[in-house]
């Protein structure tokens, strides 16, 4: 999966969504991410791509992650 490589993050209230350099957009819940989650909208905006775009890194936040990772079938959402 070394073609995962992103271009734009979003953040909603629900998603985590990575438009990638091929076009594809993967969304995943904000619920697999609970730093994220608890996070502000300007700190969620304050991203960038390391790895040569192949994971996402908030410095404030101190916080990584691999794009391949959003494909992990191992989360468990938290139970609502």
């Amino acid at each position: 999966m070394s073609s995962l490589k992103g271009k734009v993050v979003h953040v909603d209230e629900r998603y985590l969504h990575v438009e990638l350099k091929d076009g594809r957009i993967i969304s995943t819940p904000m619920s697999w991410y609970p730093e994220l989650q608890r996070a502000t909208l300007t700190q969620l905006a304050n991203y960038r791509f390391i790895c040569r775009g192949t994971g996402i890194e908030w410095p404030e936040l101190d916080y990584h992650l691999s794009i391949e990772a959003m494909f992990a079938e191992n989360r468990q959402e938290k139970a609502a």
